[in-house]
């Protein structure tokens, strides 16, 4: 538009004028009339006679003229030519790692058909043209073995230019997918789970909801000084549903079912729960994840190619893309998922420590958990088959963490803890349950793990964590959705409070 206007008084003004693509565009100069200049762009000097003033300006123009006469004739280039120019409306692109998703199965499906149509290719050649083949590789098989090399080394770099150092623990990861993407993917993740539970989320006057939220905002306050923590605007929703499950998102959302907090046994186990659920969102774990899943993925897509291109049948390529799939899982995914949880636990130990909670339920939930899989028949995958370690190595890991995280929680202020360790207390308790069940001839206790006694160090540091006000913390014994009915469960709850009577009684 600025070029069509000076165009048009260039023909009807006396003024000289003078473009400068650079930086400034001027079209109103005269040697009788000083120019006062602005940043970004210039405008005339209040010096001008009063028949002549600034008539239109822009970040790249300024134009001076008789009010008559040049007002009238811009007035009637923008009437004549304005229509011609608009912008659309900005539209937000997808974030990497959802395109990466949707393009997966097609680039599978490339190299499936590249491969194919390889063997077919292949099979079709008389012999002779299979024996040139075979001598124009073999003559240049160096060339062949340095241009591999070549890319090998390249995609070595590649993969070395994306190394990142983890938040809180400095490990280093690749990291082909940045924070910031996945975040804009976490605010679509997390708008499609609010639709989906949009009719079973607690409302924030129900007391569960607001002991979560005291709960997470706990965590978030004692654990600001990491930037991954108070950078994020942490935000709670609790689904009505049985399942036991709990998940935090990069962004900040907070999903607790209450299959959940019926697992836990007191505000503590939730306070661990929730903080491991945190660290994964802290140490960008999806991210972490997906990248290594990104990379092995297009390195096995040749893999996928030769298996098409040697195996003489179709059925035994899709038998051999199936083996493939199973060992990359075996052999890369499992490990470094159950790599992640571990590390998970760790940092979640940490900030449930500095949050002031009793670490020592830690341990005790995984163990838990086993007791009520053992109650309920319900089948437990091999270590090694599964993306999460099994509850008895968590609970043993846990437990060996536990004297670090007592230490970092006594440097953080915290009230005393209670001198009966509820280590012991479970332990003795599934110690009477299983004599009680062998008596009875209960089933479903068969390989259930008996917990090593813990032995209480005298005097430690602790502490009173007060989450919610007593009529919450009743509602939530209360209401609760029970992970397991059985009448195993009640006499664990009676032979739980015999006991801690009578090591109460020991230790006075």
């Amino acid at each position: 538009m600025a070029f069509l206007c000076g165009n048009f008084l260039r023909n009807r003004c006396s003024f000289y004028l003078h473009m400068n693509w650079t930086r400034h565009f001027q079209l109103c100069k005269r040697a009788d009339f000083p120019l006062k200049k602005k940043t970004p762009f210039s405008v005339c000097s209040p010096k001008i006679p009063s028949n002549l003033r600034v008539c239109a300006t822009s970040p790249y123009v300024a134009i001076c003229g008789n009010v008559r006469t040049v007002c009238s004739r811009i007035g009637s280039v923008q009437t004549q030519w304005g229509h011609h120019f608009h912008t659309s409306t900005s539209r937000r692109a997808l974030p990497a790692p959802l395109l990466w998703i949707v393009l997966k199965p097609l680039q599978k499906i490339l190299a499936i058909l590249l491969g194919r149509s390889l063997r077919k290719w292949w099979g079709s050649l008389p012999d002779n043209r299979r024996q040139l083949i075979h001598e124009w590789l073999r003559r240049r098989r160096w060339h062949l073995a340095t241009g591999a090399g070549v890319a090998l080394v390249i995609v070595a770099l590649l993969l070395l230019t994306h190394l990142d150092e983890s938040p809180v623990t400095g490990r280093i990861r690749l990291l082909v997918f940045s924070r910031e993407k996945y975040m804009e993917l976490a605010t679509l993740t997390s708008e499609a789970h609010l639709e989906e539970f949009a009719e079973l989320l607690l409302p924030v006057t129900d007391p569960l909801h607001q002991m979560v939220e005291q709960a997470v905002q706990l965590l978030a306050q004692r654990n600001k000084d990491i930037p991954e923590v108070s950078e994020v605007p942490w935000s709670v929703h609790v689904v009505e549903s049985p399942q036991i499950n709990a998940f935090v998102l990069p962004n900040g959302k907070v999903f607790v079912f209450t299959g959940m907090l019926g697992a836990v046994a007191d505000l503590d186990q939730l306070m661990i729960v929730l903080g491991h659920e945190m660290a994964h969102a802290i140490l960008d774990h999806s991210a972490e994840q997906a990248s290594l899943s990104h990379v092995v993925d297009l390195l096995s897509l040749i893999l996928v190619t030769a298996i098409w291109a040697l195996c003489p049948g179709d059925i035994l390529a899709v038998v051999g893309g199936w083996a493939k799939d199973k060992l990359t899982e075996l052999m890369f995914n499992h490990p470094y998922s159950r790599k992640l949880e571990a590390e998970a636990d760790q940092v979640g130990l940490h900030l449930a420590a500095k949050a002031c909670a009793d670490v020592r339920a830690g341990p005790v939930f995984w163990q838990q958990m086993e007791l009520v899989d053992n109650l309920t028949g319900n089948p437990t995958l091999p270590e090694w088959l599964s993306t999460h370690p099994s509850h008895r190595n968590r609970s043993g890991q846990m437990d060996r963490l536990i004297p670090q995280a007592l230490e970092l929680r006594e440097t953080c202020s915290c009230p005393a803890l209670s001198p009966v360790d509820p280590r012991v207390v479970f332990s003795k308790t599934v110690s009477e349950l299983l004599v009680k069940a062998k008596e009875q001839g209960v089933r479903g206790l068969k390989g259930t793990h008996k917990p090593q006694p813990v032995s209480v160090s005298v005097g430690l540091p602790v502490s009173q964590t007060v989450l919610a006000s007593p009529s919450k913390v009743d509602r939530f014994n209360k209401d609760r959705v029970p992970a397991v009915t059985s009448p195993l469960l009640t006499a664990a709850g009676e032979g739980s409070q015999h006991v801690l009577q009578n090591t109460n009684q020991q230790g006075s």
